[in-house]
């Protein structure tokens, strides 16, 4: 599997190279508030529950928005250390991560208008298994985190508009 995924990692470089307007790519998401905070996301295909804890006003359906940024930057930690790992050739035979968000949510309550209603930091621990050298790995893991797109997202302000809609 390893060397089928490293042949369509770098197909896809190559392809993009030569036609950058390939490259352009759209997601989307849809969600409708059901019952109390309960959200009914879908994703393509993909269907999930998002909700909050009992201890704000929830019913633990699901994980909260919050909780979904962490996985997100998570799992896509771990996706582009074992896409690139694989485009350059070194082993990696385990990739995981742990986060811890820290949020005051007197932000989000409007208790302290002072205090940001999002995370106020974010720490992590990439654990890897493998047998490249520590320099490799340091290579590797500065192309992870300059081309991992959550991260990216979550380290610069990316322009958001929402427009009212009412029925």
């Amino acid at each position: 599997m390893s060397e089928s995924l490293r042949t369509a990692i770098t197909g896809m470089q190559n392809h993009l190279r030569l036609t950058p307007a390939a490259a352009q790519a759209q997601f989307r998401s849809q969600s409708e508030l059901r019952d109390g905070f309960r959200s009914d996301v879908t994703l393509r295909q993909h269907h999930l529950i998002v909700d909050e804890p009992p201890q704000l006003g929830g019913g633990d359906a699901g994980p909260n928005p919050v909780e979904l940024i962490l996985a997100a930057l998570g799992a896509c930690q771990e996706i582009t250390y074992k896409a690139y790992a694989t485009a350059l050739g070194i082993d990696l035979k385990r990739v995981s991560v742990e986060l811890t968000g820290e949020i005051d949510l007197r932000g989000f309550f409007g208790v302290d208008a002072k205090v940001r209603a999002g995370y106020q930091a974010i720490r992590g621990r990439v654990q890897l298994e493998s047998s490249a050298s520590p320099a490799e790995l340091a290579r590797l893991k500065q192309l992870v985190d300059s081309h991992c797109p959550v991260l990216d997202m979550l380290s610069t302000p990316v322009p958001v508009t929402l427009e009212l809609a009412l029925d």
